[in-house]
């Protein structure tokens, strides 16, 4: 088995990712909002220049799949046209923000997340590793605790803090400093050595370094992932693996604005009850909500085995979070997973107990056979 090809970014609309089924175009809405306007043009334009399968990232971003590379230019266009489009591959990589769902207009989120926005689109911002993200969760309580990001600003204990990812303090800010005590501590780990060959994490920096002066607030314990249904800004609804068909997607936007979340979950604005599609997930119940799954083969070229029709078997098989990737890059969840199961294998797989797909195995050499007979 070779190792899975490390990238060291992620895709975007301008600069795309070559996949099994096509190019993933990656979408990043502002404020991780679509307007309905804006939701059925990315259906449309998903079903023009790709296969009509839509994805919601771990990142809570929207990704257009199995588009060619002749229909690209074409596709930027519409996208643009949809004020959907950064200026450059440069602004659109730094854009890697994620925004708590349950925003209201005005508020800190909102405000915050408005000035970051603006701050990294300057040309003097940091040039950070492409997977390097930030994450604005200033709600009554975090969560988005467990949503990859390496800058956090988010409630501490007697108000906001800017929070470097591992860390259990951050830097006391409010609504108006806290973008640029976001950027100041990205230079820090820029000026500290966090970058190696183009890539670095925050928490795995800090671990080597420690903090810089001034994290000294501590952060509040953040509140779990919620799950389908009414909450105060509208519904949630859920989607298998997070896909969507097309037209699953021009049928919410007639409900009203869409906001992207990182629990492959949509938020639907404003609406009492959930539409009757056979897309969604309504039930907090539903034990596919229990099982993640990246792509898989054949959709994936790097991935050694399919994956979801497995994790569907397995759904109902255990009350654990099960996860299933198909290489050890463990894209779908990259945080740790109560039974982690790895392809190595076109029929052998790895399981990791309470770890990541790339931590070492409890059991490894397994067949789907195994799997389904229960040895979780």
């Amino acid at each position: 088995m070779s190792a899975p090809r490390v990238y060291g970014w992620c895709p975007g609309a301008l600069r795309p990712m070559m996949s099994g089924d096509g190019l993933v175009v990656r979408v990043r809405a502002l404020l991780g909002r679509l307007t309905p306007a804006q939701a059925r043009g990315i259906a449309d334009l998903s079903q023009q220049y790709g296969n009509g399968l839509i994805d919601l990232s771990s990142r809570a971003n929207i990704q257009l799949r199995g588009m060619s590379e002749e229909g690209h230019p074409t596709l930027i266009d519409g996208l643009r046209d949809l004020d959907l489009i950064d200026r450059d591959i440069a602004a659109e990589t730094r854009r890697n923000l994620i925004v708590q769902p349950f925003w209201k207009p005005g508020d800190a989120t909102e405000t915050i997340a408005r000035h970051l926005t603006d701050k990294l689109a300057a040309t003097d911002a940091p040039d950070l590793p492409g997977k390097f993200g930030f994450a604005v969760d200033c709600g009554p309580r975090p969560c988005l605790s467990a949503t990859s990001a390496d800058i956090r600003i988010e409630q501490g204990m007697d108000g906001l803090i800017c929070r470097p990812d591992g860390a259990p303090t951050g830097r006391p800010v409010t609504e108006t400093t806290a973008a640029d005590a976001a950027l100041a501590l990205a230079r820090w780990f820029l000026d500290t050595g966090g970058v190696s060959n183009g890539r670095g994490r925050m928490a795995a920096h800090i671990a080597r370094t420690g903090l810089p002066d001034g994290c000294d607030q501590p952060a509040i314990t953040a509140q779990p992932a919620p799950a389908p249904g009414k909450v105060e800004a509208g519904v949630l609804v859920g989607l298998e693996f997070g896909q969507m068909r097309a037209t699953t997607l021009a049928a919410l936007a007639e409900h009203g604005a869409l906001r992207l979340t990182p629990w492959r979950m949509v938020l639907i604005e404003g609406a009492d009850d959930a539409p009757a599609l056979d897309d969604l997930i309504t039930d907090p119940s539903d034990p596919r909500l229990r099982v993640t799954a990246c792509t898989g083969a054949p959709g994936c070229p790097q991935a050694l085995s399919p994956t979801r029709d497995i994790a569907r078997s397995l759904a109902g098989q255990t009350p654990r979070h099960v996860h299933v990737s198909g290489c050890t890059k463990g894209c779908a969840h990259p945080g740790p997973a109560a039974r982690t199961i790895v392809a190595t294998g076109s029929d052998r797989f790895d399981v990791i107990h309470d770890g990541r797909a790339s931590d070492t195995p409890a059991r490894t050499g397994l067949t789907l056979t195994d799997l389904l007979s229960g040895v979780l």
